[in-house]
């Protein structure tokens, strides 16, 4: 199994953190696909289990769900380099996925969290395109819509920067940062609980630098920075979460990273039908988005107006 699901005493605990009420949730549910329904410039229906992912990502508000899918079908339209060709069997992607591992862990932590490691394995790999990667870890957030079942409280990514070079960043712009930003924090329903970066070195400091001003206030108070070993990474997961490589009892992170691209080709077929399920902006009631508003890199964003 990809994902070990959180057991039933974890999923109480999780319901109050996300604000989810049993015995009310299914009409929460047919809320937003009577919404959804009667969105000229949306698709008219959606996979519910997606949908009650993005209610729990809302903490159950129809008027924050509404617009946090609105902007994900909007993110499909504009942001093609990471919402288009999406088949983790292409050569580019195929050729990325051997230097780098990015799955998301089986275990949850004990307060019911989802601890994804991103890991470089060669510092002298510097062509493949940043845009990829970033396709690829939405195609995985994509998965995880449906493949989070009853929920989780949050999320905890592990950043690791042993093999960070100057060169990695060459051809990454801050319009770039920002749109993919824009997509993890806007679009999708990530509730991002800590960021960790491990194997810290100078050059680490310099990134942070440049990325800081993109980041939301309550993000930037969240990245924790480790730059001697791994034990104060201890505190915040635990090792039976973590695998082999990071000191962890969990299993070896290349066979998590494994199993992950085998679920990536078996959605295949799903991300091709996916390909043309987007916003269509022409329909849209009143002015349609605003692409440089949306994307303005001095770290404004302006919310779509939702009828």
């Amino acid at each position: 199994m990809t994902l070990v699901q959180p057991s039933p005493e974890m999923q109480v605990l999780i319901r109050q953190e996300l604000n989810e009420d049993v015995n009310t949730r299914d009409a929460s549910l047919q809320a937003m696909k009577e919404w959804l329904a009667k969105q000229p410039h949306l698709p008219d229906t959606w996979d519910e289990n997606r949908i009650m992912t993005f209610l729990r990502g809302c903490n159950f508000s129809l008027e924050r769900c509404k617009r946090k899918l609105d902007l994900y079908f909007t993110m499909r339209t504009a942001a093609p380099e990471f919402f288009s060709n999406r088949d983790i069997k292409r050569p580019e992607l195929q050729e990325l996925m051997k230097f780098v591992t990015v799955p998301p862990l089986p275990g949850l932590t004990p307060e019911g969290r989802r601890v994804v490691v991103l890991r470089g394995k060669d510092k002298s790999i510097t062509s493949p395109v940043a845009e990829d990667g970033m396709k690829v870890l939405l195609m995985i957030g994509d998965i995880r819509l449906a493949e989070e079942k009853v929920g989780v409280a949050g999320d905890i990514y592990i950043l690791d920067a042993s093999v960070v070079t100057p060169a990695h960043f060459a051809k990454v712009t801050p319009g770039l940062v920002k749109k993919f930003l824009v997509c993890v924090e806007e679009a999708y329903p990530v509730k991002l609980k800590e960021v960790h970066v491990v194997n810290a070195h100078p050059l680490v400091d310099t990134i942070y630098t440049w990325v800081k001003p993109l980041l939301k206030e309550k993000i930037r108070n969240r990245v924790h920075i480790h730059s001697d070993g791994l034990e104060s990474l201890y505190k915040f997961v635990p090792k039976d979460v973590l695998p082999e490589e990071y000191g962890g009892t969990a299993g070896k992170l290349q066979d998590f990273h494994d199993d992950w691209m085998k679920k990536l080709e078996e959605y295949t077929p799903w991300f091709q039908e996916q390909e043309n399920i987007k916003a269509d902006e022409s329909k849209r009631p009143g002015k349609p988005t605003n692409y440089d508003d949306l994307f303005g890199v001095d770290g404004s964003f302006k919310q779509l107006s939702i009828d």
